[in-house]
């Protein structure tokens, strides 16, 4: 496969690459590798999608009071505004306490093949539940969650609406399905969907370049599918570890869920969509720049020292892939009653 290299503007206009490939030739490469995001919320496994579910999700999605503080939402640490994530390091939870890893962005996790960098929770419900009862995160209690919810007469009635063929809906389950749900519609579309849908005016030339190159380089063999990652799991460091300051030697990845030896320092291949917006990177958090990010990739992963222009197509192409977040009403949510739980550990940092 040649290396295409930014097209001149004639070029551009007859649908050629300044080495004579067609705009064609390279999508049809790129169809081998990714897909465009559909134009439609995707149907879940097991969790039929309602708008009254939607709604139900997003008031939870951003309703603090399911920590235990009433301090912490799924939006604090995957904040809409700023990409799906927070950008921090790693994400501060209940009692101000600093989490062990980097919060990865919500936009599009739908996608994804299993949820966290470790690939312990196979779908947005069963990852929904894991914040609220991390001790470090929301540190609350599946019983809390709900003593809070049917102390609120509104949200019964949400749940009634969004499983109205239960006759109790007001359960965990249920609470983790509506996340789901308003999860699920999270999508952005993007320049690279618009290209590989056949519009050669969506990428730039430079962009372009950068795309080939990506495919070229060797990053297309785990960050590819629908989501560029999200679908498979790789040693971090496979043809050369990076330093401890990148790599932690406590965290061992994908090992703490397999207890498998052959896991150790391996993790979900991250997916790439909205990657120039969500800064910090990697599990550690502790790389802000997208440039050194690629770099300590095709050194680490690919054992291959690319030249500076490489990286720099490569990253305008990740530019590309910054898409159109879903407008964003904040949501009015139910109000409490003398029922409601009084929140419990919501103390100041020293």
């Amino acid at each position: 496969m040649q290396r295409i290299y930014a097209p001149t503007l004639t070029a551009l206009a007859l649908g050629l690459t300044a080495q004579g490939a067609t705009a064609q030739d390279l999508r049809a490469d790129a169809l081998d590798y990714f897909s465009a995001l559909p134009s439609t919320t995707p149907a879940v496994h097991d969790n039929p999608i309602t708008p009254e579910k939607i709604a139900l999700g997003k008031a939870l999605f951003f309703d603090p009071r399911m920590s235990a503080s009433g301090v912490f939402s799924c939006n604090s640490c995957h904040n809409l505004a700023t990409g799906g994530d927070d950008n921090l390091e790693t994400s501060i939870g209940h009692g101000w306490q600093k989490g062990p890893r980097n919060a990865p962005t919500v936009l599009n996790a739908v996608f994804n093949d299993a949820q966290f960098w470790d690939g312990r929770a196979a779908d947005l419900a069963e990852q929904a539940k894991g914040p609220v009862q991390a001790g470090v995160e929301m540190a609350n209690t599946p019983d809390n969650v709900i003593a809070t919810l049917t102390s609120m007469p509104q949200y019964v009635d949400w749940f009634g609406a969004s499983f109205p063929e239960q006759t109790e809906p007001v359960t965990f389950d249920n609470f983790a399905k509506a996340i789901e749900a308003y999860e699920a519609t999270l999508l952005t579309p993007s320049p690279f969907d618009a290209w590989l849908n056949g519009n050669d005016d969506a990428m730039t030339g430079q962009q372009v370049a950068g795309l080939q190159t990506f495919m070229d380089a060797g990053c297309a063999s785990c960050h590819n599918g629908i989501n560029l990652g999200g679908n498979g799991y790789y040693p971090f460091g496979l043809i050369e570890k990076p330093g401890a300051d990148v790599l932690p030697a406590g965290d061992k990845g994908r090992f703490a869920v397999t207890d498998t030896v052959d896991d150790e320092y391996v993790f979900r291949a991250a997916p790439l969509r909205n990657i120039a917006v969500t800064a910090p990177y990697f599990h550690s958090g502790k790389v802000w720049d997208l440039t050194t990010a690629v770099e300590i990739m095709a050194s680490s992963q690919l054992g291959a020292e690319l030249s500076e222009g490489e990286v720099t197509d490569i990253v305008a192409f990740l530019g590309a892939l910054t898409g159109e977040v879903p407008e964003v009403v904040y949501p009015i949510l139910p109000a409490e009653t003398a029922e409601t739980p009084r929140p419990s550990g919501a103390v100041l940092p020293d």
